[in-house]
């Protein structure tokens, strides 16, 4: 099924922007009106320069933002939290009457952002996945949003993955779990790839065990749509090796280092929000 989205811009393109782009360039969307997407340089911007897809470069053009944003009915903000006031500020005056605001900066709050922009706005959280289109994004919106506003970013942000909908004061909580997550799970693959190595494995063979094997469980995961303790409970037999090795992760209490590292996680998005 096609998906049929009103004139988009892209303030910033770097890895989540990029991502962002790449979603809206897949075969099932379709952009009335094109996408304007904005680089620090031109170098970055040559390349995201194709049918559709206008590209400018502030090094080049200082109105590059403020004409990005000319006909764009949802203009996504992709820059880093600290220069989000400023960049909102000086695109403005140029938003057309309509135009939503959607920002994807960690901390940066709604009324924050509303007090430089006139109309409506809202705070989406993807994570890296959606680099690969299978992102999970939490969206919040502010008061000035309708349900049509809300729908409409929506659409953009399932382009690279799901959303999940959240009121603004538990989108910290959407970032310190999947926001931050992938980075838990490259974690675990980093330390369990080290104990392979103690155990004897070459790296490239501990890179091919633990890799391929959380890949193929996550895969696993995806395709039965079986509850994660269903698929623990299949591999663990009892009395067996894996019922051991599980016995001592939930002696560690793995369980309050998840708790203790989402709450650090949120206290700074808390912290970031305070400037």
């Amino acid at each position: 099924m096609t998906v049929d989205l009103p004139a988009v811009a892209i303030l910033g393109t770097g890895s989540m922007g990029g991502a962002i782009l790449g979603g809206l360039l897949s075969p099932d969307v379709r952009v009335e009106g094109g996408i304007r997407v904005t680089t620090r340089t031109e170098a970055k911007a040559g390349p995201l320069r194709r049918p559709g897809v206008t590209a400018l470069a502030t090094e080049t053009d200082p109105e590059a933002n403020r004409a990005a944003v000319a006909g764009a009915r949802l203009v996504v903000v992709a820059v880093k939290p600290a220069g989000v006031p400023d960049l909102l500020g000086e695109v403005a005056a140029a938003l057309e009457p309509g135009a939503v605001v959607v920002s994807v900066a960690a901390g940066v709050r709604i009324a924050t952002m509303e007090e430089l922009v006139p109309g409506a706005v809202l705070r989406a959280m993807p994570n890296t996945p959606a680099l690969v289109r299978r992102g999970v994004t939490g969206l919040a919106a502010g008061p000035r949003a309708t349900e049509e506003d809300l729908g409409l970013a929506r659409r953009v942000f399932e382009t690279v993955g799901s959303v999940l909908v959240v009121p603004e004061d538990r989108i910290d909580a959407v970032s310190a779990v999947s926001g931050s997550g992938p980075a838990y799970v490259f974690y675990l693959i980093e330390e369990l790839t080290r104990t392979a190595v103690r155990l004897g494995f070459s790296a490239t063979e501990a890179e091919l065990l633990v890799e391929r094997t959380f890949v193929g469980a996550c895969a696993l995961l995806d395709a039965t749509g079986a509850a994660p303790r269903e698929l623990r409970r299949q591999v663990t037999s009892p009395k067996g090796t894996t019922e051991r090795a599980i016995a001592e992760l939930e002696r560690a209490d793995l369980a309050g280092l998840f708790d203790r590292a989402t709450a650090a996680a949120i206290a700074r998005s808390r912290e970031l929000a305070e400037g």
